[in-house]
């Protein structure tokens, strides 16, 4: 290799697929059958949560 432009234009390419490879492959493999209905009454609740506290404040200091 007479250049580091060389190792940068090929070995970088093929490192960034490699790392994209692996994070896909183990994204997929830490989802459970479950994960997305969890993830979805989580943020149900989140949201619920989050609209009692702005009916609170409302009801503590109205905008006038």
């Amino acid at each position: 290799m007479n250049s580091p432009w060389l190792l940068a234009v090929v070995v970088g390419p093929i490192l960034l697929g490699l790392v994209l490879a692996w994070a896909m492959w183990r994204n997929r493999r830490e989802t459970g059958p479950g994960d997305e209905e969890r993830s979805d009454r989580a943020a149900k609740a989140l949201r619920e949560e989050l609209n009692a506290e702005d009916k609170e404040r409302d009801r503590e200091a109205p905008w006038t």
